[in-house]
């Protein structure tokens, strides 16, 4: 938000610099960000003063030349050779002294030196108004009527004086300060000293020739709407002044009328808006809910479908304003433009909010109306905004202010206890100034007594809404850096914190992925919606759209973090980065009837080579048992084991497999379907690996069971199994398990073979066993009698031949 400094000390009188109020704004809560100088033409006029010509000769050396003296206000008259055809002595000009900077309209920038021209000495340049950018005529220097002393600054003389604006880091909720009134409201409290409200007591109705009636259908949608007529007014121009303050708060004029309405808008905090009269058909305003899918063409040339919960300011006929946030086309102030309807209201803040977001319609209207706006306001600003019409556009007032409020809002009661003004800010600060600060901010004290104070909330303090509200106004005018810290800090209050920390969870997993050579990533959540068509173009039911989308690249919420992380392994591949290992931690989206649910997921890719490539290794390509490892390591990270595994069916994923725990999925690990690379057009082999990180945090184990290793040795005995191809390691590994409970501590498959010495569709698995028994020493027989049980049910339940 921008605030003019000199629009503000029209509300609020300082003299103190910009500077120093800006401290004080900032120390208050509304953060001022910068303050710029604001130049009406560049350079400001700085160092160009108002100067009289005391003599004029023609240059002895050149006949087009002048050689004056002039005097600049400083004493001592200068010399200046002229070129201008119209100068003479007497008069009163505008003279750039030395080491001034002229900015030329359509020309360079250059700086006056002292010089000599055919050998005269020049000691400032006399000026004609492009040479100073305040026009395009080159006829011949500027001669002025004016009594002003010679010296005085050219850029007062025209009203041109630079302006400090703030850059104001509103923050939401302080909707009361979106205006340069919100702002005079904070300074009166802060430095104690009274703002002033635009005087509207010249306010008058001259005739009622030009009535307006108006009827409001939703008074809940908007409580009250205000009116009045004005005609004879003439469209045009703003004067120079009026451009100046908008410009300075970075609005571009449009004309007299709706430039009168931005200005009290940025002013007061009350969007306005002017009708050309003569559109309202039926000589009617009608302030109601739009007919759903109706037409209508707004102010940008859009045409919109309009909803039924949209709010219309309609004429007899059909609606004329998308009510608090845009105009529409029709009915719009023009040049030929006579006669105006100028409209004030107070809309509820949650309906417009709604309207500006479905149609994606963003003005300083409605950013103030979905925040909340003042009810108490709409007369003084249409009151305000009318005169200040009459001024620069004429006309006369004709019909009395229509002001429809059947239920006025009443002011906010809240009670403020002392104790509790102490426990909230932690040290005591005296009735007395507590308030004086309540009063200078606006808040009227109803009752008191010694303990506590029964206030009336302005309804323009949107935000202060409970007692803990009215200390933090107390406070921010009282100053945070006036709070002094104790030695011993106490709380009456501890959050409890969660245990196991997800945040210190995700930070370990993080870590070791790190150190493992993955790199983290951050995506977008919004995604196309093309990657989830299927071949007749339809959408999946969960897949949950993005209404009002600002680019049909980014028009839904993912379903899946595969895309998004294909599109980073496609702009690296692109800039020649093959080798890669990513992971990223994010949410997916989705729709469950009515409802919407999020997912958090881990997700790592693997692409090109394992390592990068080395003298002190070949480069291999990666494949699945490098990311399955990864994943393993991951899931033992976070706790998890005995899970088991079977293959996958991941919809993106062409065979791999999946991570199990009775019926939960913990991760799915695979190579990425050639389609679906295809789609984000990466042409590279992509390994991908899915977990399940909710699960993983919720079911993730503080507690860690250490036990003391045994004293008894292991002992290991091989097998090598022939068995379908079919047939899996996990199946080897389970029926291992069932067999044996108590001393079988591992099972590892170390070689695989499949070729001419084994009949087609066998391959032969060698197996390792480790045996222990944790109170004695295993026997040969024991072991025997293990390994031959272990035989058996290979025979039996997978059709195994062992291999001796």
């Amino acid at each position: 938000m921008r605030i003019s400094f000199d629009w503000l000390k029209q509300l609020f009188p300082t003299d103190k610099p910009a500077q120093e109020i800006g401290q004080f704004l900032t120390d208050a809560g509304l953060e001022v960000e910068g303050i710029e100088t604001f130049e009406v033409v560049p350079g400001g006029l700085q160092g160009i003063v108002i100067g009289e010509v005391l003599t004029c000769a023609k240059h002895p050396d050149a006949d087009k030349l002048s050689v004056t003296t002039v005097d600049v206000g400083d004493g001592e008259p200068k010399h200046i050779v002229c070129g201008a055809p119209n100068v003479a002595a007497g008069q009163k000009v505008v003279i750039a002294t030395v080491g001034a900077t002229l900015y030329p309209a359509g020309g360079e920038p250059f700086q006056i030196k002292k010089s000599k021209i055919r050998g005269a000495v020049s000691e400032g340049m006399i000026c004609a108004e492009d040479e100073i950018g305040l026009g395009s005529s080159h006829a011949g220097i500027m001669v002025l009527d004016t009594d002003l002393p010679n010296g005085t600054p050219a850029a007062q003389y025209f009203g041109l004086a630079s302006d400090d604006v703030f850059e104001i880091g509103l923050t939401p909720n302080r909707a009361d300060a979106a205006s340069h009134l919100g702002v005079a409201r904070d300074l009166q409290a802060l430095l104690n000293a009274p703002y002033q409200l635009p005087d509207v007591s010249g306010f008058a109705v001259s005739n009622t020739s030009l009535p307006i009636s108006v009827e409001v259908q939703n008074t809940e949608a908007c409580p009250r709407y205000a009116g009045v007529t004005i005609s004879g007014v003439t469209v045009q121009d703003s004067p120079a002044w009026l451009q100046r303050r908008l410009r300075a708060i970075g609005l571009s004029p449009i004309n007299n009328v709706v430039d009168a309405t931005n200005y009290v808008l940025h002013e007061l905090g009350q969007p306005l808006h002017a009708f050309d009269a003569a559109k309202i058909k039926g000589g009617k305003i009608v302030v109601k809910n739009a007919s759903e899918g109706a037409k209508f063409t707004t102010l940008d040339s859009i045409e919109r479908t309009l909803r039924a919960e949209d709010l219309t300011i309609s004429n007899a006929e059909e609606p004329m304003v998308l009510a608090g946030v845009f105009g529409g086309l029709q009915a719009g102030v023009t040049t030929e433009t006579q006669n105006i309807f100028l409209e004030s209201a107070y809309f509820s803040p949650a309906g417009i909010r709604k309207t500006s977001q479905v149609h994606g319609i963003k003005t300083d209207s409605s950013f103030r109306f979905e925040r909340g706006t003042d009810p108490d306001m709409v007369i003084l600003a249409l009151k305000r905004a009318a005169l200040l019409i009459q001024e620069i556009a004429g006309g006369v007032i004709s019909s009395e202010i229509v002001d429809v409020y059947p239920q006025p809002i009443q002011p906010q009661q809240i009670t403020l206890r002392y104790s509790r003004v102490q426990q909230l800010i932690g040290q005591y600060i005296e009735p007395a100034h507590i308030k004086a600060i309540l009063t200078n901010l606006g808040i009227e004290i109803t009752s008191e007594n010694e303990e506590q104070l029964a206030l009336y909330i302005p309804a323009y303090k949107v935000d202060v809404t409970r007692e803990a509200d009215v200390v933090e106004e107390i406070l921010r005018i009282y100053g945070y850096n006036n709070i002094i810290l104790s030695e011993n800090l106490a709380a009456d209050f501890l959050a409890k914190f969660p245990n196991p920390d997800p945040e210190i969870i995700t930070s370990r997993v993080a870590d070791a992925l790190a150190a493992n050579g993955y790199l983290e990533m951050f995506t977008n959540s919004l995604t196309n919606s093309n990657y989830y068509k299927d071949a007749e173009g339809n959408v999946p039911a969960e897949l949950v759209p993005i209404l009002n989308y600002n680019s049909e690249d980014l028009d839904a919420m993912r379903l899946t973090l595969v895309y998004s992380g294909l599109e980073v392994l496609r702009h690296n591949i692109n800039r020649r980065q093959r080798d890669l290992k990513v992971f990223e931690l994010g949410k997916v989206y989705r729709k469950d009837g009515e409802k919407y649910k999020e997912n958090n997921y881990l997700v790592l890719f693997m692409t090109g080579n394992k390592a990068a490539e080395s003298w002190q290794q070949a480069s291999a390509k990666a494949s699945f048992h490098d990311l399955a490892t990864q994943v393993q390591q991951t899931l033992t990270l976070c706790r998890q084991t005995n899970f088991t595994t079977k293959p996958t069916e991941h919809p993106y994923l062409a065979g791999g497999v999946t991570y199990h725990k009775g019926d939960i999925t913990l991760a799915h690990v695979g190579l990425i379907k050639d389609r679906v690379c295809k789609q984000a057009d990466v042409k590279e082999q992509v390994w991908y690996a899915e977990l399940n990180w909710d699960y993983l945090l919720r079911n993730y184990k503080d507690k860690l069971v250490f036990e003391e290793l045994s004293k008894f040795p292991e002992v290991r005995r091989d097998l090598s199994l022939v068995v379908d191809k079919a047939v899996t390691f996990e199946q080897i590994k389970q029926v291992a398990q069932r067999v044996e409970r108590k001393l079988l501590q591992d099972v590892n498959a170390f070689d695989v073979y499949e070729g001419e010495k084994i009949e087609s569709g066998k391959k032969a698995i060698a197996v390792s066993f480790t045996l222990q028994d944790k109170q004695q020493t295993l026997t040969d027989k024991v072991i025997d009698s293990t390994m031959s049980r272990l035989m058996q049910q290979f025979e039996h339940q997978l059709g195994a031949v062992i291999r001796k």
